[in-house]
């Protein structure tokens, strides 16, 4: 059974197969076409932390195309009323889908291993799939495709940037990792992605300005993640000189594009002048999580027949 919890487990012949349907659709829907590709089928949506765009965006596309969602919070009990080994062979008997937002990523990993039904990754604490494919469809969309595009990330080495950077040296896209030491990915993960990729595509550097040189798109996440809230007053400091700002937007390519994948703290990671102004794309970078996620749906439903 084909489920998608990691980016690395596809090849990137599947991820252009599933970016080239998530076209497909986007361009249907932007017609007023909904073709009913999911009728019948029943999206659960198991989630342990909160969220807007993921919960939304998977129920939105599941109403469009005549499917049905249930949204599974802390009152039907996972983790704490049974085990997972339990819980998930039975919660997926009843659904076509089953999108987890956990915590940790043992434990998506280990519910595909029990389940029924394609299990999809809706963000763990290790990787968000879900929103790279989004940001790599935005990104072809903004510029014609993906040849001889870079993207800088400015900040801390997180679940974001992993997906991001494991789907970039996938497709051929160069990525530039920029923040403080101690909070960058370990070297030999980055070796392992280079290798894979055929070149030097990924990098880091604890130098802003270098990593967004020559960049047409400079992407950037809260400096504390849900669960981090402790850290936030040292990561204030140790990334204050990260903001991206007007002065780092000037050091990019000419028409540089803003991504980021929100919620956003302005005057933090971001000045307002930035995520505000014209070249912020991050609109469209969130829309396409609807779009991304039904291509990604019906490449595996395509895939389970």
């Amino acid at each position: 059974m084909k489920h998608l919890i990691e980016l690395s487990d596809l090849s990137a012949d599947e991820i252009r197969q599933i970016l080239a349907r998530s076209a497909e659709l986007k361009a249907e829907f932007k017609q007023g076409k909904r073709r009913p590709i999911f009728s019948g089928k029943v999206l659960g949506l198991l989630f342990e932390k909160p969220s807007l765009r993921t919960r939304v965006s998977f129920e939105a596309l599941m109403n469009q195309h005549q499917g049905a969602s249930l949204y599974l919070g802390s009152d039907v009990g996972w983790q704490k009323r049974e085990p997972l080994r339990d819980f998930v062979p039975v919660l997926t008997s009843y659904l076509d889908f089953l999108v987890i937002r956990a915590k940790s990523h043992e434990d998506v990993v280990a519910a595909a291993e029990w389940s029924r039904c394609p299990v999809i990754n809706g963000l763990t604490d290790y990787s968000h799939p879900c929103q790279a494919l989004a940001d790599l469809l935005t990104v072809g969309e903004l510029v014609g495709g993906l040849r001889d595009v870079r993207i800088a990330y400015i900040g801390d080495a997180n679940n974001v940037a992993r997906s991001l950077a494991v789907i970039c040296a996938k497709l051929g896209v160069e990525l530039a990792i920029g923040c403080p030491v101690g909070y960058q990915f370990p070297a030999d993960y980055v070796e392992s992605l280079n290798q894979a990729a055929g070149g030097k595509l990924i990098w880091q550097t604890d130098d802003a300005k270098a990593a967004v040189h020559g960049a047409q798109f400079i992407y950037t996440d809260v400096w504390a993640s849900m669960g981090q809230e402790e850290e936030q007053a040292q990561r204030l400091k140790d990334f204050a000189r990260f903001q991206v700002n007007g002065e780092l937007m000037k050091a990019a390519a000419p028409g540089v594009k803003f991504l980021h994948c929100l919620p956003a703290r302005r005057g933090e990671e971001v000045s307002a002048e930035v995520i505000d102004g014209p070249a912020s794309a991050i609109v469209q970078q969130a829309e396409n999580r609807l779009h991304a996620q039904k291509g990604m749906l019906a490449w595996l439903q395509e895939r389970q027949q």
